[in-house]
């Protein structure tokens, strides 16, 4: 039976709930900021709403960036990540009565096999689709952007295209008409790295990237990431919609703005990842036990340092140990540049034995 995915995406996830908790901030700019903690403007964007990504705000910008583009009627919020996380468990659960196989991709996302709960039929999907935003909307006041398709990758995409509140169906037939000119960092997988390489081939939309040979793809990228490329710009890339199993850690690296060693600097990018990391613990109920920092210099050394944090650290508890390890680090050579920045949680274990959703570590 052909498959048929349904990709979910909550809008603007954190920056949405304070705006349903508090409907006067409707209509006003709206970030939703991790704060690293030296001063009151130290930190990134978390979460935007549209109103304020009209004014060129976008997550993971520094919060000193985003209020010189913001009126002064905006609102800056802290991140309030458990609570986030208790509503994504609470909508997460409420998928799960619809009976399908089902992934929970991150605090704000999910996808759903609804091969079974439609016989393969497109309109039936379509008419799923809508239940499943109308119960969200019924349950939570919350709004969310949902793709359909033959697999997870073009659902995904397909949601992305109908973003905020939006329902978009890419039916088998009308995959190269829905690809063809989409920008190649549209296809998931693909960061700023890999975008500037296939730029530098005039490779500029998912069409041509779908034109390349799969030998081509091999000499750019190698085997593995050339076969994922040749398939999913072809819409054909396809997997198994399951739960994933609990982790042993959890990880998140980003590659920094610019070389530096500046410790304010560092800790911005690094606050976002953390942040990242930290919710997908609480979503799933997991604490950890220590806390890593993963550092790859200039000379493109991976240096690690660990300390331990107790059960249930906050997200400051977790900042203000990373800032005492990178500072430390640093300190061992003057001489030390960095070039990107990560966070590693271990030691996990669930909060009550059991977790309500599964979290996933990446690199």
């Amino acid at each position: 039976m052909p498959r048929i995915v349904l990709f979910l995406d909550l809008d603007y996830f954190f920056a949405q709930i304070e705006e349903v908790e508090n409907p006067e901030l409707r209509g006003k700019p709206l970030c939703v900021c991790v704060f690293s903690g030296r001063t009151s403007d130290s930190g990134v964007v978390s979460s935007a709403n549209y109103v304020a990504r009209r004014f060129g705000v976008k997550a993971g910008m520094p919060i000193k960036a985003a209020k010189k583009l913001l009126p002064e009627e905006a609102v800056i919020l802290p991140v309030r990540l458990e609570h986030y996380a208790n509503i994504s468990r609470q909508i997460m659960d409420n998928l799960k009565k619809f009976n399908t196989p089902l992934r929970v991709e991150s605090v704000d996302e999910a996808v759903m096999d609804v091969t079974q709960a439609v016989g393969s039929d497109y309109a039936k999907a379509e008419e799923f689709a809508k239940e499943v935003k109308e119960m969200i909307r019924a349950n939570f006041g919350l709004t969310c952007s949902v793709g359909i398709g033959p697999n997870r990758v073009v659902a995904k995409m397909a949601a992305d295209y109908s973003k905020p509140d939006g329902l978009t169906v890419v039916k088998p037939e009308n995959l190269e008409e829905f690809l063809s000119d989409l920008p190649v960092k549209n296809l998931p997988g693909i960061g700023a790295k890999t975008e500037s390489i296939l730029a530098e081939h005039q490779i500029k939309t998912v069409g041509d990237l779908s034109r390349q040979s799969l030998e081509k793809l091999e000499e750019l990228f190698g085997p593995k990431k050339a076969q994922y490329l040749y398939l999913a710009s072809r819409g054909i890339y396809d997997e198994v919609i399951e739960e994933r199993p609990p982790p042993k850690q959890l990880s998140k690296i980003v590659t920094l703005k610019r070389n530096t060693r500046e410790v304010e600097e560092v800790m911005e990018t690094l606050a976002a990842a953390a942040s990242q990391a930290y919710t997908r613990l609480a979503s799933a109920k997991f604490f950890a036990s220590k806390i890593g920092l993963i550092a790859i210099t200039t000379r493109l050394e991976t240096i690690t340092r660990q300390a331990d944090i107790r059960f249930g650290a906050s997200l400051d508890e977790v900042l203000r140990t990373l800032r005492i390890l990178l500072t430390k680090l640093l300190e061992t050579d003057e001489k030390m540049m960095l070039r990107r920045v990560g966070v590693r949680f271990t030691g996990l274990k669930p909060v009550s034995g059991q977790t309500s959703l599964n979290i996933f570590s990446e690199g």
